[in-house]
């Protein structure tokens, strides 16, 4: 049986922000965006009391919380800290798969310190990002991927829940399906209408009846009903893309709006990016109208690139050619590929070796 741990930072980059400024602590803060227009990119928690949150209108935002302090992102600063997390994950074990910047998960059923207790070493890794970086994180840890992600969501900021194999079926049956990871928002109003409205419900439903309705990731959603996950840690993933999207609250209009969630977007892509040690020549923009139509972008170029600069720039370039969008939009999307790997590019290379 794996040991496996989920590792969440707590409101990641309006914490840091919280950190680094102390007129900030204390006070309800979102990162992105400005009183007037714009879209919330991070909320912190005293901004969530008021129903702040991630991809929220800014305009809604200032109406919930008129006292909102807005703050531009500083991507560099929250890549450093990132790295900084990910070195405490590496004296632990190798086995860690960063999922973006603020999370990853970790096997730790045989780790670096010999500790047979993952439990011990997930409060040992919190403590130590809180004395390295000041930040607190949330930690879930359990015998699946599956149950170690909703673990760590259970008790934030700054918490720790251990799922154990006696308490896992009771835990998922109670769980409303739109706490499902894996399920999203159009998913989980589908299985409503359906009369799923929790775990319990979900396990009732046969694997055929699931993939009858859902497709391939019917299979998915009948074992996690089951608390059954067998995907491994994987931290060495050769991938052939990778991309990051965020479907909004409120429909975008505003070219605006939309450039500064694609420089959100563009950071997390190029942190990927950079976590693989691979450069890209190809960029797609998705973007998702408020009908739900799809319509898809994409520019492949010569040279390599893998900066957060140059994604965002041949984002945005994508997303004004032909023209800009001439309907609401719920979501955008950015996805780099065709690939290359530093290791791939070594191996082109003549070694020569001086006797």
């Amino acid at each position: 049986m794996r040991k496996i741990i989920h590792i969440d930072m707590d409101a990641f980059f309006a914490s840091v922000e919280q950190r680094d400024n102390p007129e900030l602590r204390g006070k309800p803060v979102a990162v992105g965006g400005s009183r007037e227009r714009g879209v919330v990119a991070a909320a912190s928690y005293e901004a969530r009391r008021y129903g702040v949150h991630s991809a929220l209108a800014s305009k809604i935002a200032a109406q919930r919380c008129p006292h909102l302090l807005f703050v531009k992102p500083r991507f560099e600063v929250y890549k450093a800290v990132s790295g900084q997390i990910r070195e405490i994950f590496y004296t632990y074990t190798d086995l860690v798969e960063p999922l973006s910047l603020d999370e990853a998960y970790l096997d730790v059923t045989e780790n670096k310190i010999g500790m047979p207790s993952a439990s011990i070493i997930a409060k040992e890794i919190k403590a130590r990002i809180l004395a390295e970086t000041g930040l607190t994180a949330s930690a879930g840890v359990s015998f699946n991927k599956f149950l170690a992600k909703i673990a760590s969501d259970m008790n934030k900021p700054d918490g720790f829940t251990l799922v154990t194999p006696d308490k896992a079926a009771e835990l998922v049956a109670g769980l409303s399906i739109e706490k499902f990871h894996g399920i999203g928002k159009v998913t989980a109003a589908k299985m409503q209408s359906m009369g799923i409205l929790t775990g319990a419900d979900l396990r009732e439903r046969t694997e055929e009846e699931l993939v009858r309705n859902f497709g391939k990731a019917g299979r998915y959603y009948y074992h996690i009903a089951r608390a059954q996950d067998n995907r491994e840690v994987q931290p060495h993933r050769l991938r052939k893309s990778v991309g990051s999207e965020r479907t909004f609250d409120v429909d975008l209009t505003e070219e605006t709006d939309m450039l500064e969630r694609l420089q959100f977007l563009a950071a997390e892509v190029a942190g990927d990016l950079e976590r693989l040690q691979a450069t890209a020549k190809t960029v797609t923009v998705k973007i998702k109208y408020f009908d739900f139509t799809l319509n898809t972008r994409s520019k492949t170029y010569l040279s390599e690139f893998s900066s957060a600069d140059a994604i965002y720039t041949i984002a945005r370039d994508l997303l004004r050619l032909p023209q800009l969008p001439q309907y609401p939009v719920r979501l955008l999307g950015i996805t780099a590929s065709s690939l290359l790997y530093q290791h791939d590019k070594l191996q082109g290379y003549q070694l020569t070796l001086a006797f």
